[in-house]
């Protein structure tokens, strides 16, 4: 062979794998103060397609439209109404219905629990770093480990049900106990480029197949001879509350992950089946900070204290007119100001909840939560 022809062909495969690979480490993805716009579209129809395995993938979703939308903040986990339960967790994530709580690290996202539910044992939600070719399976973790008791296990188990459990020996249930365990397997398949409304970046596919097993054991009663016994591995079907769901589920879900650190959620999300045909439309992330301060974003303003008692303080290091607004949570301007370096806010006027300050200098803007306690 021709020394110049192989090395040629030589350098066109360094070339070729050089620029479809990237690597998605702990500091290219959300932190404590981040903020994500994401929206769902229910009608992408035929227009969007998960795509192929393997390098130089090029995925087209620019054609995506806002059906809905949702903010979604990264939070400390100290000040919120669980931290307690969750002396581990370092991020919180709200979204506006419930508190997930995290504890991040170089190499992996671990999930600890929802609100109140803690997890019996963290289960991964990011295998890290990311690169192509990563395969890995998390589990079996037992998330849920509990027993219920009270009045509503009367209402979610009636007599009836428990007549039809027990084969007409008992007619109450007096306990329930519920052990969900999930394994997840984590696979880096493809990369390439995704082109969304936000524009063209370099991206992973994550696909993600979560195994959901759930066991039910119920001690069933009789009221009238006091007798009982244990009714166990119960299908879920055999439940009326419990009818839509089943005790063994699959999850298919594709996310599309960037290493820009301009974008520090998933580009784009997608639920299928196990033909890949999409389920319930497409989420996708709408505002970047692509187009807000990206240099070192999270030292030029240094606002405290939050949470707040009604008085905080904005600092900025650089030596240029600042235009900011206060807005609630559905967006409703409150205050507009204007301030260069310092300024202090007076929101005695204001109830206690969650707020949007926005900051616009001449290079761009940046977002951040305020909670007023």
């Amino acid at each position: 062979m021709n020394k110049s022809y192989f090395l040629s062909v030589l350098f066109s495969i360094i070339s070729f794998v050089g620029i479809s690979q990237i690597t998605v480490t702990d500091t290219n993805i959300f932190s404590v103060g981040d903020i994500a716009y994401q929206s769902h579209d229910e009608n992408s129809g035929t227009a969007i397609n998960v795509g192929s395995t393997g390098l130089n993938q090029s995925w087209d979703f620019s054609s995506l439209q806002e059906s809905s939308s949702n903010t979604i903040f990264f939070i400390s986990p100290i000040g919120t109404n669980y931290e307690s339960q969750y002396p581990d967790a370092n991020l919180c994530m709200d979204d506006n219905v419930s508190l997930s709580y995290y504890k991040k690290t170089s190499t992996g996202v671990f999930l600890h629990g929802v609100g109140d539910t803690v997890f019996s044992s963290p289960a991964l939600f990011y295998p890290l770093p990311l690169t192509y070719g990563l395969n890995i399976s998390d589990g079996p973790i037992v998330v849920i480990d509990t027993a219920i008791t009270g009045p509503f296990l009367s209402l979610a188990i009636p007599a009836a049900t428990v007549v039809s459990l027990s084969n007409g020996l008992a007619n109450r249930a007096d306990t329930a106990r519920v052990q969900i365990t999930n394994t997840t397997e984590f696979s880096v398949d493809a990369s390439g480029t995704l082109t969304t409304p936000l524009g063209t970046f370099d991206v992973l596919r994550l696909k993600r197949v979560q195994t959901t097993n759930s066991v039910l054991d119920v001690y069933c009663s009789d009221t009238i001879s006091g007798l009982g016994s244990w009714v166990t591995n119960i299908p879920f079907s055999s439940i009326p509350f419990l009818s839509g769901f089943s005790n063994n589920e699959i999850e298919y879900k594709y996310q599309w992950i960037t290493n820009d650190n301009s974008v520090e959620f998933i580009l784009s999300e997608i639920v299928v089946d196990d033909s890949d045909n999409i389920i319930n439309g497409v989420s996708f992330q709408t505002t970047s900070l692509a187009s807000s301060i990206t240099e070192n974003k999270t030292d030029i303003f240094n606002i405290f204290p939050i949470p707040t008692t009604y008085n905080v303080t904005i600092t900025s290091e650089r030596n240029e007119e600042v235009v900011a607004n206060l807005s609630d949570i559905n967006g409703r301007e409150l205050m507009n100001f204007v301030f260069v370096n310092s300024t202090e806010l007076d929101l005695s006027n204001l109830d206690k909840g969650i707020y949007i300050l926005n900051l616009n200098t001449k290079e761009g803007n940046i977002s951040k939560k305020l909670i007023i306690e």
